[in-house]
């Protein structure tokens, strides 16, 4: 299908958490510190629309030195967003601890009940994309050495893209579960954005046409996949380079058991640098899940989640709703005889949910 040049929209809003959070380290961040560690210091580091991050410098028991990372936000939704991290990183570290930063705490401030944080294990990154191939590798093995602890799709605790949480309760089929997400997604997107008809019967389209079509066959006629572990956004901005292993490192997940196929959908918009390139070599490593032949567009539906949620986290910016338009008018189209008329060309059982 047709690329669609798609510029990062201008966000030009305030940052609503106060600097004066990450100006001195919390009581209550200090004691999630190792025993002994001595607080040299603190100071900003890196850039977030949503929270304010530092990096304390310590002393520790021994007399070396050592950082961490210090992510602070506010109020009920960025408690969700620091809890969700922590149990991401948590999941993500336990089975690829060489890809991903050690996560220590999250919690509550001393001074400010409304105040939260999450620390971690400080990385010291390059500004240097990570190799494709290695961090594909590495990637791909992640997925491959995690499974949902119940064979279902969903997560333990709610996880948000940005600061809207995403649907992650335990389901059954991968169909069920991205049929509930997308639509919550959806949903969302039309409360942010404002309603219009067109939008509307496209996103009908879709749930009712492209998403058994496309994601059916996955489960169906012999075939199946499992949930895996994913990381659930990964793209330029949550990836980089560990400057001390020179390896690929991965942090700020948003993670659900999913097919894992789906952790691929940041990849696909032009105005990432990680791109399709990233795409064909993780496929190098895990193999495309059947019916082959729908794995692009498989990923351009997965994308169609991915920037709605974008459209919902920026109001009156409609570039996103413009691109997912145009991309639900492509996949109706072409899926207009929906699940069903596949497997009858096919000569496969119809199977209804």
């Amino acid at each position: 299908m047709a690329i669609t040049v798609d510029p990062e929209p201008v966000w030009d809003q305030p940052n609503d958490v106060p600097e004066e959070w990450i100006e001195t380290v919390d009581d209550n961040v200090a004691t999630k510190l190792p025993e002994g560690s001595q607080i040299r210091g603190i100071s900003p580091y890196g850039a977030s629309y949503w929270t304010r991050t530092a990096e304390i410098e310590t002393e520790q028991a021994d007399g070396t030195p050592r950082s961490f990372f210090l992510k602070v936000t506010q109020n009920e939704i960025g408690k969700a967003m620091v809890s969700g991290e922590y149990e991401s990183m948590k999941a993500l570290y336990s089975v690829s601890p060489d890809l991903t930063p050690e996560p220590i705490a999250w919690g509550t401030f001393a001074a400010a009940d409304h105040v939260h944080f999450f620390l971690c294990e400080f990385v010291d990154m390059t500004d240097d994309l990570p190799d494709v191939d290695t961090s594909m590798k590495m990637l791909a093995e992640l997925h491959a050495k995690s499974f949902s602890p119940d064979g279902k799709y969903g997560f333990h605790v709610p996880t948000l893209q940005g600061t809207v949480p995403q649907f992650v309760e335990w389901t059954e089929t991968w169909e069920d579960f991205f049929t509930k997400s997308i639509q919550l997604v959806f949903e969302n997107e039309e409360r942010s954005q404002g309603s219009g008809e067109e939008v509307q019967n496209l996103c009908k389209e879709t749930l009712s046409k492209v998403i058994p079509r496309l994601l059916r066959p996955l489960e169906t006629g012999g075939r199946r996949i499992e949930p895996h572990l994913i990381h659930g956004d990964i793209w330029d901005g949550n990836t980089s380079t560990n400057v001390a292993t020179n390896l690929p490192v991965i942090y700020d997940a948003t993670s659900i058991y999913a097919h894992n196929e789906f952790e691929l959908a940041p990849l696909r918009p032009v105005r990432h640098r990680l791109d399709k390139q990233y795409v064909k070599a993780y496929f190098r490593h895990f193999p495309i899940s059947p019916p082959e032949e729908d794995q692009d567009d498989r990923n351009a539906l997965y994308c169609l989640r991915w920037d709605m949620n974008c459209s919902t986290l920026y109001p009156v910016n409609l570039r996103y709703r413009k691109m997912c338009t145009e991309v639900m008018k492509y996949l109706v189209q072409k899926y207009s005889d929906g699940y069903e008329g596949w497997a009858r060309a096919r000569g496969e059982e119809i199977i209804s949910r």
